[in-house]
């Protein structure tokens, strides 16, 4: 048996092997740094090979385009309800894998420079390899079940690497916050998944895929309505509008973390399960307008509060939310190419900029403003070159590999009829070189600032930067309209659909990306243009997008006034109303209680004047009621 053959069969250990390092590291080598990293290293270069293995065994058999390679067990089943757990590979799968496992792997290798000294060093580790182990096996999923196991796993992952410094305020929140919002969206999730096991009997995305076309034309309203409950879970995951507001404060993890959250693991989760169960959205138009236009929104609101932040890591979270966009729309139009396609080329060229970031972090000793940094290029080349990489491919410059995808996308949302779509793209992609040519102007090659003294990364920090910026450099070339048997041949949804090159798209994209650096240098790389004075004319619009158009503090408000407000209604309620009506049952027996307590004297004679007494009384009623009346009562009327 080949490599090739043997990793498509036993795909199942690409997660299997970071697992194992987790536990070995946490139980143990807890206590030894060195081999900690060395064993989460050689486990998740392991995963990585066998990776590539998957890769090249899909490329030798474009049958699995259509039909996915399944290989599962029976987890558990009971009348009505059989659960099974495996892989399933198709090109799309592989390709995750690949990224997956690479990002990854580098971003370990990667942070034995970043996170050496520190304290908790092995915790991280073993954080990453559980990290790492969650998505790659969220990745396999044969079904919904167990994608929503993984799917958690990669939550509960993410809440520990967020608030990894726990001794931080500022950690603990975020980790909070993140946690929380994503809950928001999982309850959707869950209620999506609810109704499909009622309608369908069957988790099993081939089967679900058998299923949905006839059962959209009997029921299309259900259809939709399970379709944009599943949705709700990647609005959260991947931080679409308006559950994005967790994803800038997960800043507060290490930066490594930041690039493998941002770039491999957590907020493309969401994508990957919305291309995963695609035709649930398929058959329904008014779910897929839902995620274009709720993608679309997103990426065009994130890049606006992008232009005027001052942290480096804030403003590459921002424009990973806004690049998330970019993938739902897509998606949303219908072209689950060109989503997974920049999918791929956005994890090089953001765990790129992630990395370099830290580099600078790590040579500052936690200095974020980019306004306090400048002329970093001096002392930093390669850390500089690395970041300008990153730049010009998310920037869409040609032939970086941000170019290709981006264009892939403003060609698909223009050709199937998203017109205003099309153009919030166009102007998002150039507000998109503006803002990470203003950081990158700033930061490396404006004035330098005596009290900072930089220093280059080591190489371990150097070397996955440098695979990255390769990749950057060239990922893309597997997408051009002209490569034969390209990424659109292998990860496709239907038949393979080959558009024209739109040359208007791919030079206005590109112009559009050249103006956006060109005024970034203009005003804050050569200075023409005072940038202060910009914000001050720009007034409210430019505290409305500095503030993050106040969506922080809405929620704080829903939380405080309306969330809050009803607990203590509802506790009012509970207090004097429920416990009140059962407080008086208890005080009207125990009232009855004493009184019959008190006649229960054990003397004949009471007892005597208590029956004559009731007897006095009823003739007394019914002297009052007339006889006629009292003979009915009694039931002797006729």
């Amino acid at each position: 048996m080949d490599f090739a053959l043997f990793s498509l069969n036993n795909a199942w250990l690409i997660p299997l092997l970071p697992f194992m390092a987790f536990v070995l590291i946490a139980f143990v080598f807890k206590n030894m740094e060195k081999t900690a990293s060395t064993t989460a290293i050689l486990f998740s270069g392991t995963s990585f090979l066998i990776a590539l293995g998957v890769v090249t065994a899909v490329l030798q058999r474009p049958e699995l385009i259509e039909n996915p390679f399944v290989k599962e067990v029976r987890w558990f089943s009971m009348p009505g309800l059989h659960i099974t757990m495996g892989q399933l590979i198709d090109p799309v799968a592989a390709m995750m894998l690949f990224v997956v496992s690479l990002v990854a792997t580098l971003v370990m290798i990667y942070s034995t420079g970043y996170m050496h000294g520190d304290p908790g060093y092995t915790r991280f580790f073993a954080y990453l390899c559980l990290f790492a182990t969650s998505m790659l096996g969220l990745v396999i999923a044969t079904n919904l079940l167990q994608m929503f196991i993984f799917w958690e796993l990669v939550g509960l992952c993410s809440y520990l690497l967020i608030g990894y410094y726990y001794f931080k305020d500022s950690a603990r929140e975020a980790a909070k916050k993140a946690f929380m919002t994503t809950r928001i969206g999982d309850f959707g999730l869950l209620l999506g998944i609810m109704f499909l096991q009622l309608n369908f009997g069957t988790l099993e995305f081939t089967e679900l895929a058998d299923k949905l076309p006839a059962f959209a034309v009997a029921h299309p309203a259900l259809v939709t309505l399970m379709g944009i409950l599943v949705f709700i879970g990647p609005i959260g995951k991947s931080g679409q509008f308006p559950l994005h507001v967790w994803l800038p404060d997960a800043m507060e993890g290490p930066t490594p973390v930041s690039a493998l959250i941002h770039a491999a693991t957590m907020v493309v989760a969401g994508v990957y399960l919305v291309a995963r169960a695609f035709t649930l959205f398929e058959v329904s138009p008014e779910a897929m307008h839902v995620i274009a236009y709720i993608g679309g929104f997103t990426a065009f609101f994130a890049a606006s509060i992008a232009l005027t932040q001052r942290e480096m890591k804030r403003i590459l979270a921002y424009s990973t939310v806004s690049q998330l966009g970019y993938m739902m729309m897509a998606l949303g139009v219908g072209s689950l190419t060109a989503s997974m396609f920049h999918l791929m080329t956005h994890a090089f060229f953001k765990a790129l900029m992630f990395l370099a970031a830290g580099s600078v972090l790590h040579a500052l000793h936690g200095t974020t403003d980019i306004f306090e940094m400048g002329g970093l290029k001096k002392k930093m080349p390669y850390t500089t070159a690395f970041m300008c990489i990153g730049l010009v491919a998310i920037a869409g410059v040609p032939p970086f590999a941000g170019f290709w995808s981006k264009d892939e996308i403003l060609l698909m949302t223009k050709l199937h009829g998203f017109t205003d779509l099309y153009y919030l793209a166009s102007l998002t992609a150039f507000m998109t070189a503006f803002y990470m040519s203003r950081m990158v102007f700033t930061a490396f090659f404006g004035k330098e600032n005596p009290h900072n003294h930089p220093h280059e990364s080591p190489w371990s920090m150097l070397f996955p930067m440098s695979v990255l910026a390769v990749l950057a450099c060239v990922g893309g070339l597997v997408g051009t309209p002209w490569t034969e048997h390209g990424f659109g041949y292998w990860v496709r949804y239907g038949e393979l659909h080959h558009p024209e090159v739109d040359w208007t798209v791919m030079g206005g994209s590109v112009l559009l990306g050249l103006a956006g650096m060109s005024l970034a240098w203009i005003i804050y790389g050569a200075k023409l243009i005072d940038a202060n004075k910009l914000a001050r004319r720009a007034g409210f619009l430019h505290t409305l997008s500095y503030r993050k158009f106040f969506i922080d503090e809405i929620y704080q408000w829903i939380n405080k006034v309306i969330v809050d407000g009803t607990g203590r209604f509802l506790y009012w309620i509970d207090i004097h109303v429920v416990d009140g009506f059962i407080d008086g049952l208890a005080d009207g027996t125990d009232w009855s209680g004493k009184m019959l307590r008190r006649v229960q004297t054990g003397q004949v004679q009471v007892y005597a004047l208590i029956f004559f007494a009731a007897v006095v009384f009823i003739a007394v009623i019914m002297g009052l009621m007339g006889e006629s009346s009292a003979m009915a009562l009694i039931g002797g009327g006729k």
